[in-house]
């Protein structure tokens, strides 16, 4: 059986991608005219960086547009078409992930693993208790642990107050990017860094890399969800 074709990306048909003040914000336009969503709706954004980073990623295309070099500018789409309407769901969402976050899942050894999560996300842990009040059990192994309810509501409080749209999906890619909500929310909170929330997020996957090497493949993915990640902390830090 022969393999279903892809479809074919589009030509790029313009030769200039600009940021440019728009109505309650910024836009990008291309040749002059402005840039669209795939819902058709103007695509708007809040500050000036958010429209630099999507008009240099149309100006970075080449022959072909290719949205799996646009990080930016999917996750813009993705706001401007689906979230902005509703935020509710995408922030419960994030409150949701909470419950099982990453942080609380600790091997069991090799000592030196035990050693280096409890080092690097133990101040996670603390700085959600002093930013929110939050206290969380940790289980070894993959079998659940039920959270304090208080501690959960600690955190959905924190995120009430998230009430921007573009903030909100951020956070909710930052989220589903690390696999924990505590980072994604340390990130946001200018705790750590997207490099550093990164590392924290990828620890038990580099201490494999040390000991076993690294897929070339899985390497390349990664590099892919990193460049997502980076389109997220901009906004965290722009918004």
């Amino acid at each position: 059986m022969s393999e279903i074709a892809r479809p074919e990306l589009p030509k790029r048909f313009y030769q200039s991608a600009e940021a440019a003040e728009a109505e309650g914000g910024f836009t990008v336009r291309l040749d002059g005219r402005p840039v669209k969503t795939p819902a058709r709706q103007p695509l708007a954004v809040p500050v000036r960086a958010i429209a630099e980073a999507v008009a240099a990623e149309f100006a970075a295309q080449e022959e072909r547009i290719d949205p799996a070099t646009m990080p930016m500018t999917r996750l813009v789409n993705t706001i401007v078409d689906g979230i902005v309407p509703n935020p509710d769901p995408v922030r419960d969402d994030i409150g949701r992930y909470a419950e099982t976050d990453m942080l609380f899942y600790r091997a069991d050894g090799p000592e030196r693993l035990v050693e280096r999560q409890r080092q690097r996300w133990d101040p996670i842990l603390d700085w959600a208790h002093d930013a929110f009040g939050a206290r969380f059990l940790l289980a070894e192994g993959v079998m659940h642990v039920a959270q304090p309810e208080a501690s959960l509501a600690a955190v959905r409080r924190h995120l009430a107050a998230e009430t921007e749209a573009f903030r909100i999906a951020a956070l909710h890619q930052a989220t589903t990017l690390t696999g924990s909500a505590l980072i994604a929310l340390a990130l946001a909170g200018g705790r750590v860094s997207a490099e550093e929330a990164w590392e924290l997020a990828h620890l038990d996957e580099d201490w494999n890399i040390e000991q076993w090497g690294a897929d070339e493949e899985a390497m390349a993915r990664r590099a892919l969800r990193w460049e997502e990640m980076r389109a997220a902390a901009l906004i965290l830090e722009a918004v």
